[in-house]
């Protein structure tokens, strides 16, 4: 799943990728998945969409957007992005495939869930879509230590870590994958509730936050996720189904691996004491 480090890395290769090509054709909709989203009917993309000019990339919480000369193009978490250069093979299945006029090709398709999102700019009001583009990225100065101690409030302080984390958009595009290292960096156990956390660990979680997801994107996404091209990420995940051997790559510590809260959760006994 799309979370801000593959976010922010996909991106970045749309901008190097295909910044100016011209779009030619969109299928959209051609391959039925239950859990695929639309906006509006996927048959008008085409016609939205013909002809205009790729002109840049941005990412907003777990999201990917590609602005078209006043068109839209928004990815959601589930989706996943393929680029193809002139004379590569095609997926047979895809949920939408956008071909450019030099005959390279941008492949969206979906396994679990995912929205494809198309519309002029502005006509979008999506609840997620919208919290997403106001909340401040994690990476930026916007996202300040004052600002994340204001996330603590008599509703959240009850919360578990992994509940504070990733529900509810309180930092949209942080989900239970990149929240698995983050607790491990900072020490703190997913279960641990929130009102047991005293200034200085509040502060360490914060620091984690950003450390961790810098070196992230900095790796180039996670080892558990592609990039554009089909490639894994460098960043080598420490709390992930990559650790097969469930040993804590920090202390040497068993790690357990439970479900909780509809996914699954991993923690290292001896650095992430409940």
């Amino acid at each position: 799943m799309i979370e801000i480090p593959e976010a922010i890395v996909l991106s970045n290769q749309i901008n190097q990728t295909m910044q100016g090509k011209r779009i030619h054709r969109v299928i959209a909709g051609g391959s039925p998945h239950k859990f695929a989203w639309f906006h509006e009917d996927p048959a008008e993309y085409d016609a939205l969409l013909h002809n205009r000019m790729i002109e840049n990339a941005a990412y907003y919480g777990g999201r990917v957007e590609i602005r078209a000369e006043g068109a839209i193009l928004h990815f959601g978490d589930g989706v996943i992005l393929r680029y193809y250069e002139k004379g590569e093979p095609l997926p047979a299945k895809h949920q939408m495939l956008v071909e450019f006029d030099d005959n390279s090709a941008l492949v969206c398709t979906i396994a679990m869930y995912g929205g494809i999102w198309c519309f002029n700019d502005g006509e979008f009001d999506n609840f997620y879509y919208q919290v997403a583009k106001q909340s401040p990225p994690p990476l930026s100065d916007e996202f300040s230590h004052d600002y994340f101690m204001r996330l603590f409030n008599e509703n959240t302080i009850k919360l578990s870590a992994k509940a504070f984390l990733a529900t509810e958009q309180r930092i949209p595009g942080l989900g239970n994958g990149v929240v698995q290292d983050i607790l491990l960096n900072a020490g703190i156990h997913p279960k641990r509730k929130m009102n047991t956390l005293d200034d200085i660990q509040k502060e360490t979680l914060f620091r984690s936050i950003k450390l961790t997801l810098s070196e992230m994107v900095t790796e180039g996404g996670r080892d558990t996720e592609k990039d554009l091209f089909g490639n894994p990420g460098g960043y080598k995940t420490k709390l992930s189904k990559t650790n097969a051997a469930l040993i804590c790559p920090t202390c040497g510590g068993i790690v357990r691996k439970e479900t909780f809260l509809g996914g699954s959760i991993y923690y290292c006994t001896e650095c992430q004491v409940l």
